[in-house]
């Protein structure tokens, strides 16, 4: 029987600077994982590059039940701080639009940067370790592939299902009920839409096709790119949107977000272009035939009443349909929902029922938006949690 200072479930963005901070600080820590490789999601987060943060991260980025939960490890964890550290092993970065930072050597260098780092400040990686099951409450026992491990702290740390492909899945839920926790219920987000079968053709037909859109749910309002896709859309205005979306709820689209459709008709009133030719102007060529009933699509822009002008305004301004679904986990980048925070102390991430549990990263009940939000988390709360520790 191996004992240990801390156990952490999970060699994930989370549970890796978790386990840093608490070695550093002279703690013997053990990280358990079932897969063969640290950091799995973040090998393969922003295309391979890791949108590793973002210049703008504040809690009005995060979805959460409660909303003021995020501050306190948010205000111990700048951005410029997680730049510095992996500076320090030589990563360098691209600022993208939204104050999005991309590394400029790949995603695999952040995730060995975590795991080296970790395992020079004395924490044992224990990797391809399935967790068999966990007891106590200090001394907590994992048992793993015929270890058994003790220590008086224990760190959840196993993310949420989203990319299962890649190993992910609903263990650390499970084992937070098992201590007591409540969880609220989850779903996947930053995940694209897919379509009704009435509007097949419409996805066919534009697949691959891509534009500025606002997209709107839930109150929401997200104005990004947006994707046509083979089964409905996808693109960043989706993805942000997606994580807001409940089932059966619409979703309206607004094609042309930048430019009023009066304003552009008033404009060309002296011609006689068809009107979805002029539209093809300022959008995707087949889109306005796709959306504009025949007559008026073909209507002289000279001769577009404004009965007509009202009509082509929802359907290019308006555009509301309710997706049949989302493509699931196994397309979304994140989950929404998890362990419930106002069971967690916002400070040092531990249980309030179950001294010596804490919980971090994706496992909680908090979602970042789409561009590097959701890694920033994963390090702000295994830093606060790793000096708690």
């Amino acid at each position: 029987m191996n004992g240990y200072d801390v156990i952490i479930l999970g060699a994930g963005a989370s549970g890796l600077w978790c386990a840093l901070a608490a070695a550093r600080r002279g703690r013997t820590v053990a990280v358990l994982d079932h897969g063969p490789k640290t950091a799995r999601k973040v090998r393969v987060s922003g295309g391979g590059m890791c949108n590793f943060t973002n210049l703008d991260a504040s809690p009005a980025h995060y979805i959460c039940g409660n909303p003021h939960f995020v501050k306190s490890a948010l205000a111990r964890l700048s951005p410029w701080d997680v730049v510095g550290f992996l500076a320090e092993d030589g990563v360098t970065y691209e600022e993208r639009d939204h104050g999005q930072l991309f590394t400029n050597e790949g995603a695999g260098k952040v995730a060995g940067a975590l795991t080296d780092r970790c395992r020079k400040a004395g924490a044992t990686i224990l990797l391809g370790r399935d967790i068999r099951s966990v007891a106590g409450t200090g001394p907590f026992i994992v048992e793993c592939g015929g270890e058994t491990l003790t220590a008086t702290k224990l760190v959840i740390a196993l993310g949420g299902p989203s990319w299962p492909q890649i190993g992910a899945s609903n263990l650390g839920f499970h084992l937070a009920r098992q201590f007591g926790l409540k969880t609220v219920p989850t779903r996947p987000g930053l995940v694209p839409f897919v379509f009704p079968k009435s509007s097949c053709q419409l996805c066919a037909d534009m697949a691959g096709n891509s534009l500025p859109a606002a997209v709107e749910t839930n109150g929401m309002r997200f104005t990004d790119p947006l994707l046509f896709t083979h089964r409905g859309i996808s693109g960043p205005a989706v993805l942000q949107a997606s994580s807001h979306w409940r089932e059966n709820q619409p979703v309206t689209i607004d094609f042309l977000p930048s430019q009023p459709l009066p304003d552009l008709i008033e404009q060309n009133r002296s011609s006689n272009i068809q009107l979805r030719n002029l539209l093809g102007r300022v959008l995707p060529k087949r889109l306005p035939g796709l959306l504009l009933p025949a007559a008026l699509a073909e209507t002289p822009t000279s001769q577009v009443s404004k009965r007509q002008i009202r009509d082509a305004e929802d359907r290019i301004h308006r555009f509301t349909i309710v997706p049949s679904g989302t493509e699931g986990f196994a397309k979304a980048e994140v989950c929404v929902g998890g362990v419930d925070t106002d069971q967690i102390s916002s400070k040092t991430m531990e249980a309030k029922s179950v001294p010596g549990l804490h919980v971090i990263g994706e496992t909680l009940d908090v979602t970042g938006h789409l561009g590097g939000f959701n890694l920033h988390w994963a390090f702000a709360s295994g830093e606060a949690c790793g000096l708690a520790l």
